[in-house]
């Protein structure tokens, strides 16, 4: 299996609602950082681990050994690698989901301080370790120079947004909304709409209790309900 689909959109542009459509067309298992603190038994082992040591500068990521049992990827911080991935699936094509670069910066600070108030319990939950660790190297530090505020973000969001556009060539990149449902993308990707309603998932709805039920309690699936726009 190799990787068709790049999704090189930061986080909360709606990344559940495309996981979502693009499996449903036929890209699945599609991954998303849900994968990386998740356990799937015999597709994503050793996966958390990767992440973590890519993050702390202990040795680089195998990108072909990761996604070998993926068809796509989105979100966080697999977005960040759009290039990288690029090189080692050559045939993949790329979506950059984008919004309004204000109100992203309103729904990712509520997903920073809703990681920060978690912090305490890094000591005893392995997920929650893992996701600050990542969050703090390669977002923080590496790609917002050490500051979560609206100009650093929406600086980096921006330049992010901007690279994409440059570097990835025009027939190989789909830069897209979420709220413009299933004809884009399916045009894009060269397959059937389907007559179902477009998946719409709010990433932000409950958002505390969601991320102390998967982090900080270790539960399992509880980010992908259908609600709201996919915000």
């Amino acid at each position: 299996m190799a990787l068709d689909v790049i999704g090189a959109g930061f986080g909360r542009t709606g990344t559940l609602s495309l996981q979502a459509a693009l499996e449903q067309v036929g890209f699945a298992p599609c991954y998303h950082f849900t994968e990386v603190i998740e356990r799937r038994p015999g597709r994503n082992d050793g996966h958390r681990r990767a992440w973590v040591d890519l993050a702390k500068g202990r040795r680089e990521m195998d990108w072909r050994w990761l996604f070998r049992d993926y068809r796509a990827t989105v979100d966080f911080p697999m977005c960040l690698y759009y290039a990288e991935l690029l090189e080692a699936f050559p045939e993949a094509r790329v979506v950059l989901t984008l919004r309004d670069p204000e109100r992203w910066f309103e729904s990712f600070d509520t997903l920073a301080q809703g990681l920060q108030k978690l912090r305490f319990g890094r000591l005893f939950a392995p997920k929650l370790r893992a996701t600050t660790t990542i969050f703090d190297r390669l977002l923080r530090q590496a790609l917002f120079g050490g500051r979560i505020d609206r100009a650093s973000c929406v600086a980096a969001f921006e330049r992010h947004r901007d690279a994409v556009i440059r570097r990835v060539p025009a027939e190989r990149l789909l830069v897209y909304e979420v709220r413009e449902g299933w004809g884009p993308l399916c045009r894009f990707l060269d397959v059937p709409e389907p007559t179902t309603a477009f998946p719409h998932l709010n990433e932000g709805e409950d958002l505390d209790e969601r991320m102390t039920r998967a982090l900080l309690l270790g539960e399992n699936d509880v980010f992908g309900k259908p609600a709201g726009d996919g915000r």
